[in-house]
């Protein structure tokens, strides 16, 4: 249940923040005299509209997404002559660029007042060095376990969430990795480890159960290692209003590196997508983020505020990934056209240097279809792939 809500959410989410995108195209142009003449929510045929003003509003029948018309966007249009001076391709080169980026602006903004939201809310966590979390099965296969799966060793021996681990087969417990280490080396076979529970200390002898992982990562392997079944505690450190701001362009600094990596690195992993080591920090659609934000909100051990926290960082995430792409210098992406009006103006100014004082030389649109045309077959392509993958083989973060 909290799975479908988490995607309806998301989606929510995701209809909001092209709105704003759009918004934010739409009062730019508007604030500098340029003509919208419509505003809709979703592509395809229209469900509802009204007139307000030269400006028609409405919803159409595909969420896909959403678009601001401004009259005039490029030479190639052609436009009613009573807006010829209010014409897109007319205004000042900075009035336009402002535009233009203006969309991704809408989305830094939202990711920034997310993250700063929620690191106010609930500072920063970091997994415990030694307090468990809570306990779980242990699934033989890594895969997730089944509904009505037996309690794992941890839970049967009567180790419980909160429990501070003391020590394990004698050994005192100073890291979560160390701890993870010995339960692996371990094996299977009886156990003993000292918890404080309410400030006693207890001794449990769990009986740990043998399943394949990679002995030094815990993941998918062929070793033979021990497993408990339990997971790690989160501690959350509280930071105060001046603190959260250094942290939110921390967050937002890694964020911009994650996508960079993804758009330069993982363009060329697309024949993962339908393998058994599909990377769950590669490529990923609209069907993948959303499942990923209804699994944010299912996800066990969690607190409401945690799951609550943990999606709001998932959508700003994409907001920075949103807004990044879109300046990326191709049409007919925003970025695109921005390009071509930094190329436009710095040949004029070197026409310039050479004594020309004629209007400025427009980059002729007409040549640039063809690649225009196979940008947008690229991505229509790729998308379809991150699509049926997403649906076929989707990643999952709650293993």
């Amino acid at each position: 249940m909290n799975n479908a809500v988490g995607i309806i959410a998301f989606v929510v989410a995701l209809l909001v923040s092209v709105m704003l995108h759009e918004a934010g195209h739409f009062a730019t142009a508007r604030h500098f005299g340029m003509k919208a003449s419509k505003f809709f929510v979703g592509f395809g045929p229209t469900l509802w509209s009204f007139q307000r003003g030269e400006t028609e509003y409405g919803i159409k029948a595909i969420p896909a997404g959403g678009f601001v018309k401004i009259e005039g966007m490029t030479q190639l249009e052609e436009i009613d002559p009573a807006d010829a001076d209010r014409a897109f391709f007319k205004q000042a080169p900075g009035r336009r660029a402002i535009v233009l980026v203006a969309g991704s602006f809408m989305h830094f903004v939202i990711a920034v007042v997310l993250i700063y939201g929620v690191l106010l809310a609930l500072g920063t966590q970091q997994g415990s060095p030694n307090v468990i979390g809570g306990t779980s099965c242990v699934s033989v296969t890594g895969t997730p376990c089944a509904a009505g799966a037996p309690p794992g060793p941890a839970q049967q021996a009567g180790l419980r969430g909160g429990d501070k681990v003391i020590s394990f087969d004698g050994v005192p417990i100073t890291a979560w990795d160390q701890f993870t280490q010995l339960v692996r080396n371990h094996k299977a076979g009886p156990a003993t480890i000292v918890v404080e529970r309410d400030g006693t200390r207890l001794t449990y002898h769990p009986v740990l159960q043998e399943v394949r992982r990679d002995r030094l990562t815990g993941r998918a392997g062929n070793d033979q290692v021990g497993a408990i079944g339990l997971y790690q505690g989160i501690q959350t450190n509280h930071i105060g209003p001046v603190d959260a701001v250094g942290k939110t362009f921390t967050v937002i600094g890694t964020g911009i590196t994650g996508t960079y990596d993804t758009i330069v690195h993982k363009v060329g992993d697309v024949g993962n997508l339908f393998s058994d080591h599909r990377d769950p920090n590669g490529l990923v659609g609209v069907v993948g983020a959303a499942r990923a934000g209804g699994e944010v909100l299912s996800t066990q051990g969690e607190t409401a505020g945690q799951r609550i926290g943990d999606f709001l960082i998932l959508v700003a995430g994409v907001n920075l990934a949103v807004g990044l792409f879109n300046l990326l210098p191709l049409l007919p992406l925003d970025g695109g056209h921005l390009a071509i009006l930094g190329f436009e103006q710095a040949r004029h100014g070197l026409r310039r240097l050479r004594g020309y004082r004629g209007p400025v030389r427009r980059v002729d649109l007409v040549k640039l279809l063809p690649a225009t045309y196979a940008v947008v077959a690229f991505f229509v392509i790729l998308s379809l792939l991150i699509l049926t993958a997403d649906i076929f083989n989707p990643i999952r973060i709650n293993q």
